[in-house]
């Protein structure tokens, strides 16, 4: 079934999430190359700090859904919406709803390739990685950000 179809099958609210990953990840990928890498990381949280593996159960769910909406935009929009997009949109979509989150920037060495230094970016909330799951294999951080929302979340989104 193609993919507008599968879309059209959604939940309002699945729907509503793809829109908002749509905007955040078109933002976010303006971001990244417009912003020098100093002015970017004041954005994404507070230098070398871990927020909790332990989150509420209604927050593990909405980083799923939000996980999901953000990585099925990026698999069907081709507009090239690699890991640091991925990781910053879903984080901004996290912080609106007052999630706590981590962004990591990561490495890894491959000798069998001609560009030996692999990077990557993922984000975690609580235990849950909410993008980047697929390519975290072997990329050991080097940088990362938590980011918690200045206000707990008092009510549903």
């Amino acid at each position: 079934m193609n993919p507008a179809r599968l879309f059209l099958r959604r939940t309002p609210r699945e729907r509503q999430l793809a829109f908002e990953a749509l905007r955040r990840l078109a933002w976010a990928k303006a971001v990244v190359h417009l912003l020098s890498f100093p002015r970017l990381s004041r954005r994404l949280g507070a230098p070398q700090t871990e927020t909790p593996h332990a989150i509420s159960a209604q927050d593990r769910a909405l980083a799923i859904e939000v996980s999901w909406a953000v990585q099925a935009i990026a698999r069907h929009v081709p507009l090239g919406f690699v890991c640091l997009p991925q990781a910053m949109a879903a984080q901004a979509m996290l912080r609106r709803r007052g999630v706590s989150t981590t962004l990591y920037f990561g490495v890894a060495f491959d000798h069998n390739k001609n560009d030996p230094l692999q990077t990557h970016a993922w984000l975690r909330a609580g235990d849950k990685i909410v993008t980047g799951v697929d390519q975290i294999r072997g990329h050991h951080p080097v940088e990362w950000f938590g980011d918690v929302p200045p206000t707990a979340r008092s009510s549903p989104p």
